[in-house]
C-alpha cells in the first residue's frame, strides 16, 4: 500500500506522514510548487524532513498551470488578501489525485487540521475542496483530524487503522508537541503562514502588476518575491535588489519585459526597469538606481540602459524615493 502526501515541510505534514508510515504504509511526500511559497529554495530541507517521517520526496512544478487556472479566477474567491485558499487546495489535491496511477499509490494524505486556518480548514471548506478536486472516491485522508471527519475510503477498506489516527481541532499545538515527543522529531518548522499570497504587502504587488500587465508569466510572479518594487509616475515598473543574493536572483529571473540599468564600475544594487519606459520614467529610474549605489549626490555619473549611455545624479537621500514604492 502506498499514499501520496501533500507536503509543505511543516510540522503537521510531517506528523501526518508519520501516522501513516507507522502503519507500514509507503508514503511519497510531494511538494506542489505553485510559485508563492518560500523566497528561498527549501527543497533539500523538505526532503530531509520527509525522510525523518519515513517518506521519499519530490517537488512537482505547477507554477504555470496555477497562474492560468487558479490565481486570477478562483471559484470560491479570495481570503483576506490575494489568497484563493479553497481553490488552491483543490488544485493541489486534483494534481495529486491525477498522479495516483503513475505512482502506483492508492490515496492522498495531508497535514491539515480542522479549524486551524479560517478559510480552507473549516468542515464546509473541506467539502468544497473535495468537490473541486473531483475526489468522488473519498481518497483524501487527513490523519491529524480524521476522527472529526466522515470516513474515507482508506479507512472503510481497512487500508488505514482509523483508531491510530488523530482528532485534533483548532489552533492549539499541544497535541502536536506531544506527538513530536512520541516520534522523537528534533528538526521541524515552527507554525506559520508560509504562503506569500496571504501577505498584504505581496498582494499589493500582484494587484499593481495586473493593473498594468494582464499577462503574468512564471518569471513575472517570481520577480515579485525579490527586491524593492516601484511604480513610476508614467507607468514604468522598477525593481531594485536589496542585497547580493537578491541581485543575483533578479539577474537570473529577468525577462524581456525588463532591461537592466547598468552602473558600469559603480558598486550598487542591481536594478531592472520596464523595457518600454518613457523618457521621464527612465530619467527618474536612473536617479533611483544611482541612489542605491555608492555615489555622491552632487556628482554626475554615466549610466547605461539598453544600448545608450546617460548622465545622471543620485538623490540626496533614499527618502526621496519612498513615494514610488508599491509596498
Amino acid at each position: 500500500m502506498k499514499a501520496l502526501a501533500l507536503f509543505s515541510g511543516g510540522l503537521d505534514s510531517m506528523l501526518a506522514i508519520k501516522l501513516i508510515t507507522s502503519q507500514g504504509i509507503e508514503v511519497k511526500a510531494i511538494n506542489i510548487n505553485i510559485g508563492f511559497g518560500a523566497t528561498s529554495d527549501k527543497s533539500e530541507l523538505m526532503a530531509k524532513r520527509a525522510a525523518l517521517a519515513g517518506a521519499s520526496f519530490e517537488v512537482i512544478d505547477v507554477r504555470n498551470e496555477y497562474l492560468q487556472k487558479v490565481l486570477f479566477n478562483p471559484q470560491y474567491g479570495y481570503g483576506k488578501h490575494f489568497n484563493p485558499c479553497i481553490d488552491c487546495h483543490a488544485f493541489m489535491f486534483k494534481t495529486a489525485l491525477a498522479m495516483l496511477k503513475s505512482e502506483n499509490a492508492s490515496f492522498i494524505i495531508t497535514g491539515e487540521v480542522l479549524g486551524q486556518r479560517p478559510m480552507s480548514q473549516r468542515s464546509d471548506a473541506m467539502a468544497k475542496v473535495k468537490k473541486l478536486a473531483l475526489d468522488e472516491e473519498d481518497l483524501i485522508l487527513r490523519p491529524m483530524c480524521a476522527k472529526n471527519l466522515p470516513l474515507t475510503k482508506p479507512e472503510r477498506e481497512g487500508w488505514v487503522d482509523r483508531d491510530k489516527l488523530e482528532n485534533i481541532s483548532g489552533r492549539s499545538r499541544k497535541r502536536q508537541l506531544e506527538l513530536v515527543a512520541k516520534f522523537g522529531f528534533e528538526d521541524f518548522e515552527s507554525p506559520g503562514g508560509g504562503c506569500l499570497l496571504t501577505l498584504e504587502s505581496f498582494a499589493k504587488k500582484i494587484r499593481d502588476f495586473i493593473e498594468f500587465d494582464k499577462d503574468m508569466e512564471v518569471n513575472d510572479a517570481q520577480l515579485l518575491k525579490y527586491g524593492r518594487h516601484l511604480r513610476l509616475p508614467n507607468g514604468a515598473k522598477m525593481i531594485v535588489g536589496r542585497n547580493e543574493l537578491e541581485n543575483e536572483l533578479l539577474r537570473n529571473l529577468k525577462t524581456d519585459k525588463y532591461e537592466e540599468i547598468k552602473l558600469g564600475d559603480l558598486i550598487g544594487a542591481y536594478s531592472l526597469l520596464s523595457a518600454n519606459a518613457d523618457e521621464k520614467d527612465l530619467e527618474l529610474a536612473l536617479k533611483i538606481a544611482l541612489t542605491y549605489a555608492k555615489t555622491q549626490s552632487d556628482k554626475e555619473y554615466q549610466v547605461g540602459f539598453k544600448d545608450k549611455i546617460y548622465t545622471s545624479k543620485a538623490y540626496e537621500n533614499k527618502e526621496s524615493v519612498s513615494e514610488f514604492f508599491i509596498s
